[in-house]
């Protein structure tokens, strides 16, 4: 079967604007009811949230260890996320599906803050099995300034080209991209496709995500998601939240922003 890659953002899985942790249990049980059924080769990669980006920001770990007290912020970020994955792989065997809590951080390397080296053959090996690997961005060893957040974005296009997926969708809190943020401008119009055509004029227009994101907001999202796209890999980016719209895209259904090249 051929080999999709679904990122959920931490901005529908938890409630991204607290200033503790905390899941959004609502969306969570409407995700993993999507995915009960689809038969489709899987790789489940979802986002911090309030469970990663607040103290990252609070701390500036993302931009490297300078004290002792970075460390231990630096492990403290590291066990907010594996408590997120724990919830999240929960659900989804409660739901007979068969998710595998997968820590990136143990066998990946970055330098500044750019993924370089991640083992793979575990992944290849569960993806044989026909399981779900269940990753999620995470604080990584980064061998030029000791700390980096690498997100759920970059790993989502890692993974992609080197396991030759044939689609990446990235589930947001907004319906893809716009050509304003669309929370703050009601005007803001849907962009239904980016493409080598269209891309330089769009950047122009592509600001942060709407709440605390120390990743790249929709923009860091886009500039990835082209990367893969020039590797003949397309993309989706849609609205999670919306009823359905998950299990659509997993169908071959256009919703949301389609980007290839």
């Amino acid at each position: 079967m051929n080999l999709i890659i679904l990122k959920i953002g931490g901005s529908i899985i938890t409630h991204k604007d607290k200033r503790g942790p905390e899941v959004n249990f609502k969306n969570l049980r409407r995700i993993v009811n999507q995915l009960v059924g689809v038969k489709k080769r899987l790789i489940l990669i979802h986002g911090a949230g309030s469970f990663g980006h607040q103290i990252v920001k609070r701390t500036g770990i993302n931009k490297g260890i300078k004290k002792y007290k970075d460390l231990v912020s630096f492990a403290e970020t590291q066990r907010l996320q594996n408590d997120l994955n724990s919830i999240i792989t929960k659900k989804l065997i409660e739901k007979g599906l068969p998710a595998f809590p997968y820590q990136a951080s143990s066998h990946t390397i970055t330098a500044k803050g750019r993924l370089v080296r991640m083992d793979l053959e575990a992944i290849k090996g569960l993806l044989s099995l026909n399981m779900i690997p269940v990753l999620y961005g995470v604080p990584t060893y980064d061998t030029k300034q000791g700390c980096s957040i690498l997100s759920g974005d970059q790993i989502a296009s890692f993974l992609a080209e080197r396991l030759k997926a044939t689609k990446i969708i990235m589930a947001s809190d907004v319906d893809g991209v716009f050509t304003d943020n669309p929370k703050k401008n009601k005007k803001a119009k849907q962009i239904k496709e980016i493409n080598r055509k269209n891309f330089e004029e769009i950047k122009k227009t592509l600001g942060q995500s709407s709440s605390t994101d120390v990743t790249g907001g929709m923009l860091g999202k886009v500039l990835e998601l082209i990367k893969t796209a020039k590797k003949g890999i397309p993309a989706q980016i849609i609205d999670g939240v919306k009823k359905d719209n998950i299990k659509k895209a997993l169908l071959g259904k256009k919703v949301g922003t389609i980007i290839k090249w």
